[in-house]
């Protein structure tokens, strides 16, 4: 919210009626002397022209808003903010995100399981915090496509942008799971943990799933598997980011559980399921719980000050009233 750190500065609005009265009772009319010259039958100059009152108004209209907003710059409007230092290392959290073609069955609470993925994810971590963020694209292939970071504006353009099939079509959780291994064995951070999110069970990629998660637990990161949607026949809508063609069906969803809880069980973490969005952001909201750390900080405070914009606007509406005068209206100032 704007503050104004010098607000007496807006006694001087008192001017502008006080200025329009003593006009009014001719103690500051403006000294004129009216001169009409003409040809002989020709045009000659006509101040009470339809164009040349409305100019002349807007001309005082620019003038009193250049004064109102060099008032304004007078009363150095100012907007505060506090920001958080933290003067400790919080958690690296690496999301391996499923961006295989069957993320597009729609039986996550009548979304997407990507969409819904995706606003889990986005409610989870809209606070700023400590803990650095990224996030691993998984499909038939897997890459990084944001490293930990605590800049969460980065981290949600990056997930707002991932498109369904970009990856390939398939699920390499063991290349996913790997992927996030390699940008974390080197961190500092005090904990580190990976939260795979799929809907399937892995068919494609060259490393096992089985030894991504024992090579978690030797480099002590934490691992949570959650699996997402529902089973049976659900409904689907695709297109194929390579050709843009639609696939709209069925799908018979009906992964084995056992095998995904296999692989946190091997890699010493936890495995959730999540059926809708309400359960997926609650498992989400437990597994930020379980990892959060407790950190050091002071707050920042830092104003912004929009004097100098007040001062820029007021100069150009004078300037621009004078214009009008001196060009428009034919005023000798």
């Amino acid at each position: 919210m704007m503050e104004f750190e010098n607000p007496g500065a807006f006694f001087l609005l008192l001017l502008i009626p006080l200025f329009f009265f003593l006009r009014y009772v001719r103690i500051f009319s403006p000294i004129t002397f009216p001169l009409t010259l003409g040809d002989w039958h020709g045009k000659f100059f006509n101040w009470n022209s339809r164009l040349r009152q409305i100019a002349s108004t807007l001309s005082t209209v620019l003038a009193v808003s250049g004064f109102v907003s060099l008032i304004i710059a007078y009363s150095n409007p100012v907007i505060h903010h506090q920001e958080k230092i933290y003067s400790s290392r919080g958690a690296d959290i690496l999301f391996v995100l499923d961006t295989s073609p069957s993320m597009a069955a729609k039986d996550m609470s009548d979304m997407k399981r990507i969409d819904a993925a995706k606003q889990a994810i986005k409610a989870l971590q809209s606070e700023s915090t400590g803990d650095s963020v990224g996030l691993v694209e998984m499909a038939k292939e897997a890459a990084v496509v944001v490293p930990p970071t605590m800049d969460r504006n980065v981290f949600f353009s990056k997930l707002d942008d991932i498109v369904l099939g970009e990856m390939g079509d398939g699920t390499a959780i063991g290349n996913g799971l790997a992927c996030a291994i390699m940008h974390l064995e080197s961190s500092r951070s005090p904990r580190k943990s990976i939260v795979l999110i799929t809907d399937g069970e892995n068919n494609a990629g060259t490393i096992h799933p089985h030894t991504a998660a024992h090579l978690a637990h030797d480099k002590n990161i934490s691992l949570y598997v959650l699996g997402i949607g529902t089973k049976g026949t659900v409904p689907l809508e695709y297109m194929d980011p390579m050709t843009g063609k639609i696939y709209s069906g069925f799908l018979n969803s009906n992964y084995d559980s056992t095998v995904l809880a296999q692989i946190a069980a091997e890699g010493g973490g936890k495995f959730f399921e999540a059926e809708s969005l309400s359960a997926l952001s609650q498992t989400l909201d437990s597994v930020e719980r379980s990892e959060s750390l407790v950190q050091t900080y002071h707050i920042k405070n830092m104003d912004e000050e929009f004097y100098r914009l007040f001062i820029a606007l007021g100069a150009a509406f004078l300037v621009f009233a004078v214009f009008i005068r001196r060009f428009a209206l034919k005023e000798v100032l």
